[in-house]
């Protein structure tokens, strides 16, 4: 843990206004270190440290970053909107630079300007869905025609491929010895039995058929600002944005929202994919992005309900099979109940694909 006088040093490498008065822990992120830097000016600022262990290269991110909040800050210019500080986020410089990141070579720091009044919301119900959907399909809408090229900041993060290699890693290799029990083999021929439908994307793209993105790939309610009427301000925690298919957006935030419970609940008879969600979330998103989605592009939304809990449910069992080593848990059987959740939340969305294709169809 930093040391305040620590902090006030890290931070002082910043082209920030104002003495520096406090640094003090802000929100409670499980990637990133943030703080909050008080000044005796009228600026406030977040300092964070980056994850440097899962985002390998801090200067790639932060050209995605720069990059794509300078092309939104001028699509809100030529807009006419007013009061754009507040609309997208804003990366200082370090001294005497124009990188917006510092590092002692071990650690990799960067400051953003603060938006005071802001809030976020955890709650998952139709009508924050819908602001969701419409935030995210603005957010691609707005960077569709981005003439900055950007990298992956974790490669192949959404390559159902390359999960689906990993494992038949994972069972060929089978570390923690739990390969042998009927209920894994049962599972392991339920899995293998969609592996190819739900690797369409990838083969897509092959064929040209499906164009790349600029996504978000983070696409939570809470990553999302509200103004103190209840707006949406502008999208936050951009560290994973990043060329990717328009299925990641939607497919990731229908995994966890649309699922009547949390994706380790045991209770596999609880799970299910809630389709009022699903509405509201798709409306918000067709509303922002139908300008840019191609056919195919929409046509497989539904696809991508799918995609995602069944990717989800391959990862979690690939490392159950390789002794959990991961995602952290907190009991033996833990990424196995994740499993059997993600794969009860796949087929109840497989239930309702022909109900999703309708609705995407009317809209």
């Amino acid at each position: 843990m930093k040391t305040q006088q620590e902090l006030r040093d890290i931070a002082s490498n910043f082209d920030l206004k104002g003495k520096i008065l406090s640094v003090n822990p802000l929100g409670n992120g499980l990637i990133n270190d943030t703080f909050k830097i008080e000044t005796d000016g009228a600026e406030a600022y977040v300092l964070q440290r980056i994850n440097n262990s899962i985002f390998r290269d801090v200067p790639l991110l932060q050209h995605n970053i720069e990059a794509v909040t300078r092309h939104i800050r001028g699509k809100l210019s030529a807009a006419g909107e007013t009061d754009i500080d507040r609309k997208v986020l804003h990366f200082i410089p370090r001294k005497g630079s124009d990188e917006t990141w510092w590092t002692n070579e071990n650690e990799w720091w960067r400051v953003s300007a603060f938006i005071a009044g802001a809030r976020t919301y955890e709650t998952v119900d139709p009508e924050y869905s819908y602001y969701a959907g419409k935030a995210f399909g603005r957010f691609e809408a707005m960077l569709a025609d981005i003439p900055d090229t950007l990298g992956e900041t974790i490669p192949d993060f959404h390559n159902m491929e390359l999960r689906a290699r990993q494992l038949r890693e994972a069972m060929d290799a089978d570390k923690a010895g739990r390969m042998a029990g009927p209920e894994v083999q049962a599972m392991v021929k339920n899995i293998l039995q969609y592996e190819h439908e739900m690797c369409k994307a990838e083969r897509m793209h092959r064929e040209g058929k499906l164009p790349k993105r600029v996504c978000h790939c983070d696409t939570k309610v809470n990553n999302m600002l509200f103004d103190s009427d209840g707006n949406v301000l502008c999208v936050i925690d951009l560290d994973t944005v990043m060329p990717s298919f328009v299925f990641s957006d939607f497919g990731d935030f229908l995994r966890t929202a649309a699922n009547f419970v949390a994706e380790d609940d045991p209770h596999t008879e609880k799970v299910g994919f809630n389709m009022e969600i699903f509405r509201s979330f798709s409306k918000g998103y067709i509303d922002s992005a139908r300008g840019f989605l191609t056919p195919a592009e929409r046509e497989n939304l539904p696809y991508a309900a799918c995609l995602f809990p069944y990717m989800q449910c391959v990862r979690f069992f690939a490392d159950y099979l390789n002794g959990d080593t991961y995602f952290r848990v907190k009991y033996p059987a833990h990424n196995w109940d994740r499993t059997r959740n993600q794969w009860a939340l796949f087929q109840s969305a497989l239930a309702h694909e022909k109900e999703m294709a309708e609705w995407i169809a009317s809209l």
